[in-house]
């Protein structure tokens, strides 16, 4: 089942389906025949292929920021799980976003700087409830989260089966079993056991050894 499309939109239903089967692979006419309609009607409509994919985009984002804003509001009330999405709407989610961040390429970039843009709203959210530290960056914090959880689900795909098109319920049980926990302690209990190797860093960065280049700035 597709994520709940902009009422119940049966064109951008099929369409984000395809897209997350096929990937830029996708044609058209398979979308098309998916959602019982001519291709000559989505080309009215969307004008095109990308046309039609921005749609698809703007849609999943749209519910990524949903089920994270309830993540948080669950988590707050500690009923984190109480409105967790089904797993055939999480496996149809995240193929669709490997299948976006696989591409590359501009729309890959503009899709990701989306992501980080919106987990930085529902961060400060999360930080607003007490759920969250505040961070001395809230911007490179939302990028490295987004791209480290985005590099941990592709490489885990791509390294199960070679080809990154996992079956859907073997990727979530990946997901809940090898990814999440370990995910969940690390953000929880933290890794060093004091401050001082951030501190030390910290330092080097604003007085690094003479002879080693500045680090170059957060993009």
């Amino acid at each position: 089942m597709a994520p709940e499309a902009s009422d119940a939109d049966p064109i951008l239903q099929s369409a984000i389906s395809r897209f997350a089967l096929d990937g830029e692979a996708a044609t058209l006419r398979a979308i098309a025949e998916d959602a019982g309609v001519s291709a000559a009607l989505l080309v009215k409509r969307f004008g095109s292929k990308a046309g039609l994919h921005e749609a698809c985009d703007a849609e999943i984002l749209a519910r990524i920021v949903e089920i994270k804003e309830q993540n948080v509001r669950d988590a707050a009330q500690r009923s984190f799980l109480s409105h967790a999405p089904g797993d055939q709407e999480q496996a149809l989610l995240i193929r669709y976003i490997l299948q976006s961040v696989r591409s590359g390429g501009p729309t890959a970039r503009a899709f990701l700087d989306h992501m980080v843009e919106d987990a930085e709203r529902y961060i400060a959210l999360a930080v607003e409830r007490g759920i969250a530290r505040p961070s001395r960056d809230e911007r490179a914090r939302a990028r490295f989260l987004t791209i480290s959880g985005l590099g941990a689900v592709l490489l885990s795909t791509m390294l199960a089966d070679g080809s990154g098109r996992e079956d859907p319920a073997a990727l979530l049980d990946r997901m809940h079993h090898e990814i999440t926990p370990p995910m969940l302690e690390l953000y929880t209990q933290g890794f060093f056991t004091d401050g001082s190797i951030l501190e030390e860093y910290l330092l080097y960065l604003s007085d690094p050894p003479e002879g080693r280049p500045e680090p170059a700035p957060e993009p």
